[in-house]
């Protein structure tokens, strides 16, 4: 699979994407982490939710794994999690929409302090991925 291909992704499939990069989640998990990660731009029903997930099962950029704890029934949960070419997919479009945002800034002479763009970068982020900064920025984390 070229990953080039595969690129650009649609919001909501980087978003989905997005959301299992920390770990698995469940389906609900995922919608609460999208909607927080698009600062409530972008609610998913769960009817659209459960499609891209679909579809992005038989691609194989996730996959499905027991949830770790029971629901309220004691009903297996499912979970999903990112596969390898998965990450990799999600890597290429994060490449590519930082490459967008510098052209972006070049052009226009916006380029901002790089500090006051990671703590604003990270004000956007939903709690659970602010706890992990050198797992998401290329530099290994913020720099001083």
């Amino acid at each position: 699979m070229d990953v080039q291909d595969q690129i650009p992704l649609r919001e909501s499939t980087f978003f989905i994407v997005l959301s299992l990069a920390p770990g698995p989640k469940h389906g609900y998990a995922i919608l609460k982490e999208v909607e927080a990660l698009s600062d409530g731009r972008l609610l998913l029903s769960t009817g659209t939710l459960y499609g891209a997930l679909k579809r992005l099962l038989d691609n194989a950029w996730i996959e499905r794994v027991p949830h770790p704890e029971p629901d309220e029934s004691n009903r297996e949960r499912k979970a999903y999690r990112l596969t390898e070419p998965g990450q990799r997919i999600l890597e290429a479009e994060t490449a590519r929409l930082r490459h967008l945002v510098g052209v972006a800034e070049m052009q226009t002479g916006a380029r901002q302090d790089e500090n006051v763009a990671a703590v604003h970068f990270w004000s956007y982020l939903a709690p659970s991925m602010r706890s992990a900064p050198e797992r998401l920025l290329p530099s290994g984390g913020m720099r001083k």
